[in-house]
């Protein structure tokens, strides 16, 4: 099997990671996690938000945490934001949802990362392909991605 894209744009930066390979499809956090070996609070999803027409910022949080509307809105300081449909998600990062990851998106857009991400040493998150997983240290996350905001964005 080739190379999921996140996992090439990590190799590209020089950042460590391996890739985990779900024998069956996975349905939840708890899930995902006991295969990994790993705690839900591991997992790392990638949601991308329209902010305005045309303009989106993709969130990353830790686990079964829940994104709190109220300081997302303040944060990129508009009254109303939506969570991007199917279509612009795929538009957008050049990923179908559930395979998100920040890593080798199609179009360049602003990350905001919850503090919890950096919470657990070791994450996972997705690669681009369905039941593959990139697992890697949550420091790296940053180094990776650079420019990266860590915020409190949990409920």
């Amino acid at each position: 099997m080739d190379k999921p894209p996140a996992s090439i744009a990590l190799e590209q930066l020089g950042i460590p990671h391996r890739l985990f390979r779900h024998e069956h499809p996975v349905s939840s956090f708890e899930e995902a996690a006991a295969a990994r070996n790993q705690r839900p609070e591991q997992i790392v999803r990638s949601i991308l938000f329209q902010v305005r027409a045309g303009e989106y910022v993709m969130v990353l949080m830790a686990g079964p945490a829940q994104v709190d509307w109220k300081k997302l809105r303040q944060l990129v300081k508009r009254s109303r934001v939506r969570m991007a449909t199917e279509q612009e998600v795929l538009e957008v990062t050049g990923y179908r949802i559930g395979t998100v990851s920040p890593f080798g998106v199609r179009n360049q857009v602003r990350v905001l990362m919850d503090a919890s991400v950096l919470r657990e040493e070791e994450i996972s998150i997705g690669s681009g392909v369905r039941n593959v997983a990139i697992i890697m240290k949550s420091k790296d996350v940053c180094k990776a991605l650079g420019d990266v905001e860590v915020v409190e964005l949990g409920e």
